[in-house]
């Protein structure tokens, strides 16, 4: 499946909470967006790794998102290896999106 938008966050909730209006923007456009969630978010001080699921699975719906990912790394102090790499890569090359949204180079969940 090819995707318009293709966002790629560290937890389930990041990207409607960062950009949820603009998703939402694309979405009514009548662009094809999906999400990628690096980890389940089970280190998160605000939610459980259930919670930020079942909040995800409400916001798929009311957003209108085609696809959503979890690589399920273990969310803290992520490794930037040759694997976790290749595991995004794959992402990019399934879906093929014509914009990438992730966060920026110095956000503190890189």
């Amino acid at each position: 499946m090819k995707l318009d938008v293709l966002i790629i966050t560290a937890h389930p909730d990041d990207a409607e909470l960062c950009m949820g209006g603009t998703i939402a923007r694309f979405v009514k456009k009548g662009f094809s967006v999906g999400i990628i969630d690096i980890t389940k978010g089970e280190l998160g001080s605000r939610g459980t790794e259930i919670t930020r699921k079942h909040e995800a699975e409400t916001s798929n719906k009311i957003l209108g998102i085609k696809v959503r990912e979890n690589l399920g790394i273990p969310d803290g102090n992520i490794i930037v290896n040759e694997e976790n790499v290749l595991l995004v890569i794959k992402m990019i090359r399934k879906y093929k999106p014509g914009i990438v949204f992730t966060s920026y180079f110095n956000d503190r969940h890189v």
